[in-house]
């Protein structure tokens, strides 16, 4: 039974997405308003693995939230611009923002775990895909960080991989 709800509602979803001038068997990407999903790193990035929650406030204008819940927990915040590529459903962005995380380490002179802040600026360019006929919506990208506040370094290294519903 739910098996033949999912597949009425995938049939009904691809019918309402079908361009006519193109044939009846090609389905077109919806747009997406917002999108909720995971997000994983490859790099010890202050925003690394993390909930994204991304938003378009206008037609290729939109804003992403990281939550990072690991150590250090992190809070990011992107401006991002996307612009489509030839395939459909394919779009590249770039876009930055500035993040707020708290590393737990251990003082050696206080002897016991401290939590500092951490602020800095991040940037981000990538490739993001919303497939046709379901609510998925994937993306790879480069998001370097650029620390200020505790300590001044530069993460070079943050690739991540997304995956997101989209609504």
């Amino acid at each position: 039974m739910v098996m033949a709800i999912c597949m009425f509602s995938l049939q009904a979803t691809a019918q309402e997405e079908t361009d006519p001038e193109l044939p009846a068997t090609t389905i077109q990407p919806k747009p997406y308003k917002a999108a909720v999903g995971l997000r994983l790193s490859s790099s010890p990035a202050v925003v690394n693995n993390s909930i994204s929650f991304r938003y378009f406030f206008k037609e290729n204008h939109a804003i992403e939230a990281l939550i990072s819940l690991g150590d250090p927990i992190a809070f990011g915040a992107l401006y991002q611009i996307h612009n489509p590529l030839a395939v459909e459903g394919l779009n590249w962005f770039y876009g930055g923002g500035a993040y707020l995380g708290f590393e737990k380490y251990y003082h050696t002179t206080k002897n016991k775990d401290v939590t500092e802040p951490n602020v800095g600026a991040q940037g981000v360019v990538g490739l993001d895909y919303k497939f046709a006929g379901i609510p998925l919506n994937i993306s790879l990208d480069w998001k370097p960080e650029l620390n200020l506040v505790r300590e001044v370094f530069f993460e070079p290294a943050a690739v991540g991989v997304s995956a997101r519903f989209t609504f």
